[in-house]
């Protein structure tokens, strides 16, 4: 019933792009998108809250501080069966694969991503690990605004719109704020946006965050119902704050690829890592409970008016009434989020560190306006801290001070911390770049080789092999070749270029045509001239493990047409830059088109 309701609206969709322009049909697209984002936001976010609620009502009726510890290895453990089982064996994490398919694989997003992200981080999530499903509501949007565009053949143009309208409208959809929704697809995923994609990302936006505002329990989303109020004299504390979660995203990024590595590495069946992972995962939450999820819950806790209930059900308990204990709590759940979440996606869970970055800036700003209020500098608002600390680290971790900022702002009701946040997101985002030139999405690809770049031309180099670009069945010649049979070898062959080099193949020097045309016309010249006086040293070297836009660089630095291939410390053969063109207008052309 399902599959046919299916058919019936994509021949509707079909027919309708027969009779709309294509500008229309892609403001239609932007709306259908947007709603199967959102839906996808729908199953996750009330799957992942239904669970936590019966696990928080089980531990307060039978003091079980243990459930939560348990329900994390059960749920690594499935997502991990559902991974090798069902999904081939593996399934991309992250953002960046986005920014790679965008970039380097002309928008192209695999279907298997419309439905992997939402079986696997429903059960990690959901089952307590601790991450966020904002990084797979978002791979899940821009999955379907990528099939949609190859479903009805659109253009490698509309099919990035049509990411960057489901990445828009999975963010909207997750927290109700559109704007934020259009800025992250914009400021952190999308590679050319031009004026008139606005208007379709809005679209989206739109959509997603009313199809969930109608659908979804507001209570499933992270809102805040309280007002705040922003006094200019603690303009210098939110000063220091932007300094302390800048530092605190640097140390975020940093050891969460510590640990992530630490994973890759080991050397084990993958479910003994997913069972080496879950158990150090459930001992961390057994004494920090609120590191179980999502975390959303503990956030607006920490703004409220008693924040001490966070130590209710845990070992610490009986000081739910210390300050200096809630501190001491909040400080070190603070630092251990970093492994917490690492060690739940390293294992073989499935989440994102958009969750992980909201929740560590509450603390971040919790910890340290209560701190300073304790010890008697001041009287900080901590509620306020507590979100615009939110902003700092989001900005920090992902590079993305706009996002931030407007993201808190629609998420707290309104827009009087704007200043603060402002203020603290962009000095967060100043310090981490300081230290860290790309957001942590980023530089997982970076690491690989694929740095992600706003350069399309570099993005399609990028795509091209230099290997098969490479020719190698140039004739070559020696130092004892008589020029008579050189010349013979122009004759009969449409080489311009000779590689001349010794018996171990190693290149000693080039002779090219242009240069030995005049004395090809005098037999003279031709019988006594050797081969050693006419060939001139390589002006530059490509080698087969150089990238295309290496080795385009070489070609506009020495401003020849050909350069010679050394693999190995021998000669290989020639790189011509015409077919380097060739290969990169070829390669432009199917991204335009496909």
């Amino acid at each position: 019933m399902l599959r046919k309701s299916i058919r019936r609206i994509e021949s509707i969709v079909a027919w309708s792009q027969t009779k709309l322009t294509s500008k229309q049909f892609i403001f239609l697209s932007s709306v259908l998108v947007g709603i199967s984002a959102a839906f996808a936001v729908i199953i996750l976010k009330s799957f992942a809250h239904k669970v936590f609620s019966i696990a928080t009502s089980v531990n307060a009726v039978l003091k079980l501080n243990y459930i939560n510890s348990i329900l994390p290895i059960i749920g690594i453990l499935l997502t991990v069966i559902v991974v090798r089982k069902l999904l081939g064996g593996s399934i991309e994490k992250g953002t960046s694969q986005i920014l790679y398919a965008v970039a380097k694989k002309a928008s192209i997003i695999p279907r298997k991503q419309m439905y992997a992200q939402i079986a696997t981080s429903s059960l990690t999530v959901g089952l307590g690990g601790s991450a966020g499903l904002e990084s797979p509501i978002v791979i899940t949007g821009a999955a379907f605004g990528s099939n949609y565009a190859q479903r009805y053949k659109l253009s490698y143009k509309d099919r990035t719109l049509l990411i960057g309208c489901g990445v828009a409208a999975g963010v909207a959809a997750a927290f109700n704020a559109p704007i934020a929704g259009v800025l992250f697809a914009i400021e952190v995923l999308l590679v050319d946006v031009s004026i008139s994609a606005f208007t379709p990302i809005m679209i989206a936006a739109a959509t997603g965050a009313l199809t969930s505002a109608i659908v979804l329990d507001e209570t499933v989303l992270l809102t805040f119902s309280q007002e705040q109020t922003f006094n200019y004299r603690n303009i210098p504390y939110y000063v220091l704050l932007g300094t302390f979660t800048g530092f605190i995203a640097v140390y975020y990024s940093r050891n969460f690829q510590r640990v992530e590595h630490f994973f890759q590495r080991l050397r084990i069946n993958q479910y003994k890592k997913a069972l080496l992972g879950a158990g150090l995962l459930a001992c961390i939450i057994f004494v920090f409970p609120t590191l179980f999820g999502e975390g959303y819950e503990s956030i607006r806790t920490l703004s409220e008016s008693d924040p001490g209930q966070l130590l209710e059900n845990t070992l610490f308990s009986n000081y739910r009434h210390s300050t200096w204990m809630l501190i001491a709590f909040i400080g070190l759940a603070m630092m251990l989020k970093v492994f917490a979440t690492a060690i739940t996606l390293g294992s073989g869970g499935n989440g994102g560190n958009f969750a992980p970055s909201l929740f560590l800036g509450s603390y971040a700003g919790f910890f340290f306006s209560k701190t300073l209020n304790t010890i008697g500098l001041t009287h900080l608002p901590v509620s306020n801290f507590t979100m615009v600390g939110m902003a700092g680290i989001l900005s920090g971790i992902f590079h993305a001070p706009l996002t931030a900022i407007f993201l808190i702002a629609e998420i707290t009701g309104g827009y009087d911390l704007m200043i603060p946040l402002m203020m603290v997101s962009s000095i967060s985002y100043a310090i981490s770049r300081g230290f860290e030139r790309h957001s942590l999405d980023v530089k997982q690809l970076a690491r690989k080789g694929n740095a992600f770049t706003h350069n399309k031309d570099t993005n399609i180099l990028s795509t091209l092999e230099t290997e098969k670009i490479i020719q190698t069945d140039y004739l070559t010649i020696t130092l004892d070749t008589n020029l008579e049979k050189l010349v013979d070898l122009i004759s009969h062959s449409n080489q311009v270029i000779f590689a001349v080099i010794d018996s171990e193949k190693k290149l000693l020097g080039i002779v090219h045509f242009n240069d030995i045309r005049e004395i090809i016309f005098s037999n003279f010249k031709v019988k006594y001239t050797p081969v050693e006086e006419v060939m001139i040293p390589p002006i530059d070297i490509v080698y087969p493990t150089d990238n295309m836009e290496t080795v385009m660089q070489k070609f506009e630095k020495t401003n020849v047409n050909y350069l010679p291939v050394i693999k190995n410390g021998k000669y290989y053969g020639f790189i011509s830059k015409a077919n380097a063109l060739e290969a990169y207008r070829e390669k432009l052309k199917a991204m335009t088109f496909e």
